[in-house]
């Protein structure tokens, strides 16, 4: 039998103001204290999202935690580029949004397949950079297949590939919660085990 690396990944998930950002932060100092960096990925297209990044900001800055404000670029390569060896946790949220981002990127002229592969190579290079620090993950992410069809294709491409996404962290993750109206639902609780 391998050894078991001793980092955690715990993965939030949950539906638009379910409470699961700040549910992961409480659980962040829990298990990191003051020794957390930040993964903010929110970019402030407009003044409405201007004002939430910034109260984000307001609200984080009582913790003491480092942020980096990850709006561009390879999430791995600048997570061993701002990485320290203090930090004991990284808090990457939200997935929703990095995801939405790769999207974007890709523009229209990629197949849903081009596109996915993109955001599959793009989150193991982050989950391998992060195993690199032997500091523990939480990542939040929207559950994003409990409410209407989104109306037009591109809602409903980013739909489904955000379900997958989730699925395949949910696989790698040691922990997954729910979050229902400010509640964690317990969905995995276990450590895999290595063989």
């Amino acid at each position: 039998m391998k050894p078991k690396n001793p980092s955690r990944f715990l993965f939030v998930l949950g539906g638009a103001r379910s409470g699961k950002s700040a549910w992961a932060q409480c659980e962040a100092r829990k298990r990191g204290g003051r020794a957390v960096l930040f993964i903010a990925t929110a970019l402030p297209h407009d003044k409405e999202m201007k004002r939430r990044i910034a109260r984000h900001r307001r609200d984080r800055a009582a913790f003491g935690w480092a942020t980096w404000e990850a709006v561009e670029g390879s999430l791995a390569e600048g997570l061993s580029a701002v990485w320290k060896s203090s930090y004991r946790l990284i808090l990457l949220d939200c997935a929703t949004l990095w995801i939405s981002r790769l999207l974007c990127e890709a523009g229209g002229s990629r197949t849903e397949k081009e596109i996915e592969t993109r955001i599959e190579i793009e989150t193991k290079a982050f989950l391998r950079a992060w195993k690199q620090t032997m500091a523990d993950l939480i990542i939040v992410s929207n559950e994003v297949g409990m409410g209407l069809v989104p109306e037009r294709p591109l809602g409903r491409l980013f739909r489904d590939i955000q379900g997958r996404f989730n699925q395949r962290l949910a696989a790698e993750a040691d922990e997954v919660v729910l979050l229902v109206a400010g509640l964690p639902l317990w969905l995995k609780r276990h450590r895999k085990e290595s063989s």
